[in-house]
């Protein structure tokens, strides 16, 4: 295969679960080929480098292959590269974003009485002027 469409690699390299979810994340800016913008009908090569958002991670990855046709997660795997600085970033980010939900506490349960009563008081009081 000699061309694809980024918006059909993306799909087809298990980034999106379908090509209109593909299509709507390049029009809104969110994915970059080679560290521009770009729209849905630009075609991908080998070597570029892709910036594509992926929940709470970004992955930038270096693509390796062309495919058209969307196979198993091992096959699409070979499509692309993860560059060691990405990888670096996501572990480094997915770290401090489980040591901050450590740190936060759930509240345990609904307030009773005298804990409403306390929230109503302080929501009347206003700040001096």
């Amino acid at each position: 295969m000699d061309s694809v469409r980024i918006d059909k690699w993306l799909w087809a390299a298990r980034f999106f679960k379908t090509r209109a979810l593909a299509k709507k994340a390049i029009e809104g800016g969110k994915v970059e080929y080679d560290g521009a913008r770009v729209k849905t009908s630009k075609t991908v090569e080998t070597g570029a480098l892709i910036k594509v958002p992926q929940g709470w991670d970004v992955w930038e990855v270096e693509v390796l292959a062309v495919s058209s046709q969307r196979r198993g997660a091992p096959e699409a795997r070979e499509l692309y590269r993860e560059t060691p600085r990405s990888q670096a970033r996501r572990e480094r980010e997915t770290e401090s974003r489980r040591l901050a939900n450590q740190a936060m506490t759930a509240p345990h349960g609904r307030p009773d009485k005298k804990q409403r009563r306390d929230i109503q008081r302080f929501q009347r009081q206003r700040p001096e002027e």
